[in-house]
């Protein structure tokens, strides 16, 4: 099985790389399926797909009727164009306030051109300005004129994805297979899941849904059964092909609010970087460092083996909750991080560096 970004290119069909879906991923590992299948489909109609391993068995929660949220919503939700010097791409996004700012995915406009925004299928392409992206969370910002948006621009209005609990409702819309306006629904299948950003690190905390995603719907919103945002489309598990399988991935909404507000000030995002490699111990707690690969890290006496317990007084029960927490410092910041070494426990200093741009290959 693996996993594909959910953006379309309708003339370019990419390379791909492919890796195994597996509980305990390393925290610094995994790579992306960078392939994107053409439109196959003269229909946008789509149905919830079964809900997968680790679904909650709630299936009465999901929504049979959601035009009320379609109708309401759908306005804010913008069909993306991108040219780049291979050839032209597509995705999905939507309006995050209104002064014309727009979200997407940092993979849907990587190493564009020229960017163009609609808000329905006969609507006019709108210019849009790349403000800034951040790919360790696969976000970017997007700018318009509002005043070339017909009807004014309907901003979304965003949920507490830290709230979520598996079995509710999701439900999804954007332009899969550049079928603009598409709506699909389901549930939350499961929280906590981890996959690889575009610059090769982990982004944690991850949505997964089975409402129907497809190449396309990457960057658009995954919402609640109120209609507020929860997370940002990203990618699909496949079996062989790059349609829906029922298994997709949104980075959490809690992640936009804030990234968004740092890109739009200075266009980009400077992380904190701990420097090691992890895995889950389950069924202990705790985060086993796999392999060591920065400054901060051999500065701190950090070693491959170790159980990292706690950061800077955060419990660590996965390899997850240590990334997350290394996210909300900046680098220069100074903690402490117990660790269990060989029976004993021991308290380590250090320093945290500057994320690099790109992840170490793994060995």
């Amino acid at each position: 099985m693996r996993t594909t970004r959910a953006s379309h290119f309708l003339y370019l069909v990419m390379g791909a790389l492919s890796v195994a879906i597996v509980a305990g991923v390393l925290v610094a590992s995994g790579v992306f399926d960078r392939t994107d299948a053409g439109a196959q489909s003269s229909t946008a109609t789509a149905t919830p797909s079964a809900t997968t391993s680790g679904s909650s068995s709630s299936s009465a929660a999901v929504p049979t009727d959601v035009s009320d949220i379609y109708e309401r919503v759908s306005p804010g939700v913008a069909f993306i164009a991108v040219t780049t010097d291979q050839g032209r791409a597509s995705g999905s996004g939507w309006v995050y306030d209104s002064d014309g700012t727009i979200v997407t995915n940092d993979h849907v406009v990587e190493n564009a051109r020229s960017v163009s925004v609609r808000f329905s299928e006969n609507g006019d392409p709108i210019d849009a300005r790349v403000v800034g992206t951040d790919p360790s969370t696969d976000i970017a910002v997007l700018k318009i004129d509002p005043s070339k948006v017909e009807g004014g621009l309907k901003p979304l209005q965003l949920a507490d994805s830290s709230k979520l609990e598996p079995g509710q409702p999701a439900i999804a819309i954007g332009s899969p297979f550049g079928l603009q306006g598409t709506v699909t629904s389901g549930i939350i299948s499961a929280l906590g899941r981890e996959i690889q950003a575009p610059n090769g690190f982990t982004i944690s905390g991850v949505i997964q849904t089975d409402a129907a995603i497809n190449p396309g719907n990457s960057g658009g919103p995954l919402l609640d059964d109120s209609g507020r945002v929860i997370g940002i489309n990203s990618q699909i598990a496949t079996n062989g092909s790059d349609a829906n399988s029922g298994v997709g991935f949104a980075v959490p909404v809690d992640a936009v609010k804030q990234v968004v507000p740092q890109l739009k000030a200075s266009g980009k995002i400077e992380r904190a970087w701990l420097g090691v490699s992890t895995s889950d111990a389950a069924p202990r707690d705790g985060a086993v460092v796999q392999q060591v690969q920065g400054v901060p890290a051999q500065k701190a006496g950090i070693r491959p083996g170790d159980l990292i317990l706690s950061f800077d007084g955060r419990s660590i029960k996965t390899a997850s909750d240590l990334g997350q927490a290394v996210l909300t410092r900046k680098p220069g910041d100074t903690g402490k991080v117990e660790v269990q070494r060989n029976g004993s426990r021991e308290t380590l200093n250090v320093t945290l560096g500057t994320r690099p741009n790109e992840a170490q290959q793994q060995g």
